[in-house]
C-alpha cells in the first residue's frame, strides 16, 4: 500500500485497492490502469454487463445515450454517466459517483462517490473519496514544453518520470468552479479550492485556498 499520502486516499473505496500494492507514491498507478482494468474484467461477475468491448457497467448503473465510452472502462454500481459524458478509456468511475454533462475522463480512477458533474476534464488523474469539481473545473495533464511533471512539496520536488499526470484529490476535497490545477498538483482530504483559481504544487489537508497565494488553515475563516 501507499508509503506516502496514504492518509489522503480511501482505498477501501475502490475497487482498484489492488492497483496501489508496492507504490510509494499515488500517481504510480497512473501507467498500469489499463492493465489493472482488462485483468480485472473476467472477475467482475454477472452483475456487470459489457456495453461495447470492454466496456463494463453495472447493472445499477446509468449511462445516458448520448454518452460515450471507451474501453477498457468500468462503471461500478449507481454511478451515473450522464448526458455528453465522454470516458475516454482506461478509467474506472467507482460506486455512486458522478461523471457528468461534457465532462471527459481518460486514464483515472475515480473512487467512490465523486462529483465531476459539469464540463471538466480529467487526464491521468486520481479522485478520492467524495471529491468534488466544481463546473468548469480542468486537471491539466500536460505541460506545455513536454517535459515530465514535477512534484512541488514545499522545497523539495520529486521527479515522477511521467510526460502526463494531472492531479490527486485526496478524500472530500473540494475543488470551485472554472479553476485550475496545473500537472502534478497534490489536494489533500478535506481541502477547499476557491473558484476561479490557479492551483499548483502540494496543498497540505484541511486549507483554504483562497487564491493562488492565500492558503489558511480552515480554522481561521
Amino acid at each position: 500500500m501507499l508509503k506516502m499520502f496514504e492518509n489522503e486516499l480511501n482505498l477501501n473505496a475502490t475497487i482498484a485497492k489492488d492497483l496501489f500494492n508496492n507504490c510509494d507514491y499515488p500517481w504510480e498507478v497512473l501507467p498500469n490502469i489499463k492493465e489493472f482494468i482488462l485483468n480485472l474484467i473476467p472477475n467482475l461477475g454477472d452483475e456487470y454487463e459489457e456495453l461495447d468491448e470492454n466496456v463494463y457497467v453495472h447493472k445499477d448503473a446509468k449511462v445516458a445515450k448520448s454518452a460515450c465510452i471507451v474501453g477498457p472502462t468500468i462503471i461500478c454500481k449507481d454511478a451515473e454517466i450522464r448526458h455528453c459524458a465522454y470516458i475516454r478509456g482506461s478509467v474506472i468511475v467507482g460506486e455512486k459517483s458522478v461523471i457528468g454533462n461534457s465532462t471527459e475522463v481518460k486514464n483515472a480512477i475515480i473512487f467512490n462517490n465523486v462529483q465531476c458533474p459539469h464540463y471538466n476534464y480529467v487526464g491521468d488523474s486520481v479522485l478520492g473519496e467524495f471529491a468534488h469539481t466544481g463546473a468548469g473545473v480542468i486537471l491539466s495533464n500536460f505541460k506545455n514544453d513536454g517535459s515530465n511533471v514535477k512534484i512541488r512539496r514545499g522545497e523539495e520536488v520529486v521527479e515522477t518520470g511521467l510526460r502526463k499526470f494531472g492531479a490527486i484529490l485526496g478524500n472530500h476535497a473540494d475543488i470551485g468552479c472554472n479553476s485550475v490545477l496545473f500537472p502534478g498538483t497534490i489536494i489533500g482530504q478535506n481541502t477547499n479550492v476557491y473558484p476561479l483559481t490557479r492551483v499548483r504544487g502540494e496543498i497540505l489537508a484541511n486549507k483554504i485556498v483562497k487564491d493562488t497565494n492565500i492558503i489558511v488553515d480552515k480554522e481561521e475563516r
